[in-house]
């Protein structure tokens, strides 16, 4: 029963044309836009949905204002599907739309949808790079990427309530065939998808005590795709949350900005790969969040 990635991330909005504004400047190539919504793809087919949030297609809202209201995931095979939709009926309520996609709610009430994975291969290769006694750039110099044009939608990570937050984890621990790679137990659980071998595809995060998108991650090529989507961002008039830095957990680069869908996005790239032979971890304390964070004269505490 193999879920293999995000397949898609729709939220509903309060004002569709700023949120189309802020997915375009994000790098997402739009497929379609109008006065009630907008589709976005990424270049592996996966798609970012807005809605108003009044629409009658969404699930159910977990929290005020714009918001993620449903991720849904690949899987890899209609057996596949039909066996997760069938475990998942045992106990809630379970609906498949005309096109076999699945829908339920997780132990938060966040929409959680399932489908056919419908993956298409990236065709974009990586920057050569150079260092002392590894070189694969010769005779070019680099040129600039001006913006960001990201890969896929990585991970997605949902703040939880503290009380019950180990429920939250076991549904996608459990149900849906997930594997805990960082068990923090001050903080959330960060996991791994059945079909994937990214450290993360999922983070519940209970130490906000609060219901809602924490963030969307969208994988770019590098660090400076990550700077310069940032810089692009903020040409745009778009507010900054975190600076760039690199994570400890999953040592990916990230450089992160408000949503007005709701909660953030994060730029990110170079993160762990995990795979079966790797041993998940539990932390008793949050270890440290990050391994650099860029500062600034007057910085006094990381930003």
């Amino acid at each position: 029963m193999t879920i293999e990635r995000i397949e898609s991330v729709t939220y509903g909005v309060e004002d569709v044309e700023l949120c189309t504004r802020f997915m375009t400047d994000v790098g997402l190539e739009p497929v379609d836009a109008g006065r009630s919504g907008a589709t976005f793809r990424t270049p592996v087919n996966q798609f970012v949905r807005i809605l108003r949030a009044d629409d009658a297609s969404l699930p159910p809202r977990s929290s005020a204002g714009s918001n993620v209201r449903e991720v849904a995931w690949g899987v890899g095979t209609q057996a596949a599907l039909d066996a997760l939709a069938a475990e998942l009926g045992r106990d809630r309520e379970v609906s498949v739309d005309a096109g076999g996609v699945v829908r339920t709610r997780d132990e938060s009430g966040y929409g959680v949808a399932l489908r056919l994975s419908d993956k298409v291969e990236a065709a974009d290769p990586p920057r050569r790079t150079n260092q002392l006694g590894h070189v694969e750039r010769r005779n070019e110099g680099v040129t600039p990427y001006g913006r960001a044009r990201p890969l896929r939608i990585v991970h997605a990570a949902w703040d939880v309530l503290d009380a019950g937050h180990e429920q939250a984890q076991r549904f996608y621990l459990d149900r849906l065939r997930f594997r805990a790679i960082d068990t923090v137990r001050p903080m959330g659980t960060f996991m791994q998808c059945e079909g994937d071998i990214e450290h993360h595809n999922l983070l519940l995060c209970h130490r906000t005590n609060a219901l809602g998108i924490n963030h969307i991650a969208f994988e770019v090529h590098d660090i400076d795709e990550v700077v310069e989507g940032g810089n692009y961002m903020i040409a745009q008039g778009w507010k900054e949350s975190r600076r760039l830095g690199r994570h400890n957990l999953g040592s990916n680069v990230f450089r992160m900005f408000q949503s007005p869908a709701g909660g953030r996005i994060e730029f990110a790239s170079d993160m762990d790969r995990m795979d079966k032979d790797f041993v998940p971890r539990h932390w008793e304390k949050t270890p440290q969040h990050h391994l650099w964070m860029l500062k600034i004269p007057g910085d006094s505490e990381p930003h």
